[in-house]
């Protein structure tokens, strides 16, 4: 299973991956823990990367193929990929087509704004221990208090709703064009193209989880 996951920020899609890392035994490709991987690894492609990134720039799209190509030779690919926050635009699934990079299946897990600013905005965190809270759906026994300390919950800064609506729109400007992109595809009755579908991201974990396995058979 070669897949792509799309979605806004929030809509859980990490969640969701990790059921279907977990069922098709494949790894969860990012492309921020493979460029961290290859700068680390020294490659030349993660040395080329590391010097831009040091000068503060952005890593063009062709040395991001070329680092998926990479990649996707590992041997714990045998059994295909899921790709997690990549492509971010059509110019990045264009290079990936052109690559000769087969995707067998794109699920988009669909959440309106208005549900992410809400998610994302009600969360709380006990840093020290990584436990967290949701004001509505998840809330600790006393307000603005940790269950088991006491001590002070916090938002972060990613959950703030200022923060929240600017991801948002990054996402409809630059990723959200994707979902036309693939679904396009999927229509067009070309063999090679990859399976579409789409849930909604709202309910229980369970129901989305079992929404998504129906949906990829």
């Amino acid at each position: 299973m070669r897949l792509i996951l799309l979605g806004p920020p929030g809509a859980g899609k990490g969640t969701q991956a990790n059921f279907i890392k977990e069922k098709y035994n494949i790894p969860q490709i990012s492309t921020g823990d493979m460029l961290r991987a290859a700068v680390k690894a020294g490659t030349p492609l993660g040395l080329a990367a590391k010097k831009i990134m040091d000068e503060g720039g952005l890593v063009s799209d062709d040395l991001i193929i070329n680092l998926v190509k990479e990649r996707i030779q590992e041997s714990d690919c045998a059994n295909g990929f899921l790709f997690d926050g990549f492509p971010r635009t059509i110019r990045q699934a264009d290079a990936l087509k052109e690559a000769g990079i087969s995707i067998d299946f794109v699920l988009e897990i669909a959440v309106a704004d208005s549900e992410i600013i809400k998610r994302m905005s009600g969360r709380r965190a006990h840093l020290a221990s990584g436990r967290t809270y949701h004001v509505l759906y998840n809330p600790p026994k006393v307000e603005g208090k940790d269950d088991v300390t006491g001590e002070d919950l916090v938002q972060r800064d990613d959950d703030h709703e200022d923060t929240v609506r600017k991801r948002l729109e990054v996402y409809h400007e630059q990723t959200e064009a994707l979902v036309g992109y693939y679904s396009g595809l999927a229509k067009s009755g070309d063999a090679n193209a990859p399976k579409y579908a789409k849930v909604e991201g709202v309910g229980s974990v369970e129901s989305i989880h079992d929404k998504a396995f129906a949906a990829l058979g």
